[in-house]
């Protein structure tokens, strides 16, 4: 697990938006953002880039927390409510992996539990180790 929380550790684009792992196992990973202004779109409720980025985090530590380099090359979301303000949380849980190919869902949820987005993607397995 060392190996992908350094994987992590080294993605600036998720500490420019403030996103903190926070659990990870085979097939899983779970990672948090703190949603303020600067997060909000035009009509003052979470930008639906930074929760698919949000759950591209937790899809990307999934994925790559068997010690094998895992590019995304499938990803889709639907936005189930508006979020504001405030903490979001994602979970990845893999659904299926085979030698070259592995899915995770993501379910993205607010402070109070509801269910802001769900979101799904497959990954191709190289064969290289991640470093």
């Amino acid at each position: 697990m060392m190996q992908v929380t350094e994987f992590f550790r080294r993605d600036e684009f998720a500490r420019l938006l403030g996103i903190e792992l926070t659990e990870v196992a085979p097939g899983f990973a779970r990672v948090e953002m703190k949603i303020g202004r600067e997060h909000l779109n035009g009509i003052q409720i979470a930008h639906g880039a930074a929760i698919f980025a949000l759950a591209d985090c937790a899809f990307a530590v999934a994925s790559n927390s068997h010690g094998r380099v895992s590019l995304g090359i499938t990803a889709a979301i639907s936005f189930l409510e508006a979020a504001g303000e405030g903490l979001l949380v994602a979970e990845a849980r893999e659904v299926g992996r085979n030698r070259k190919l592995a899915t995770y869902q993501v379910e993205v949820t607010d402070e109070e539990g509801r269910r802001i987005a769900l979101f799904q993607g497959t990954v191709y397995r190289k064969q290289e180790k991640l470093a």
